[in-house]
């Protein structure tokens, strides 16, 4: 333990470092988009991107001319 004294006395004193707590707000921060990407894929597996197969033959119904 006593080895590692003279490397603490290497580090600029005036230096400013992120830290732990940049560490834990990074951590946090990685955490919570890792949650937001699970829950979009989760919502994004209900989807139903098939249209229904009767769009297209309204779709030429409503091309035909009414009669009054």
């Amino acid at each position: 333990m006593t080895q590692l004294v003279p490397l603490a006395k290497e580090v600029d004193e005036n230096k400013v470092t992120p830290g732990v707590l940049g560490f834990i707000v990074f951590a946090v921060m990685a955490v919570a988009v890792w949650g937001l990407m699970k829950s979009m894929n989760r919502h994004m597996g209900k989807v139903d991107f098939k249209e229904p197969e009767d769009t297209a033959a309204k779709a030429a119904s409503d091309a035909e001319p009414q009669r009054s």
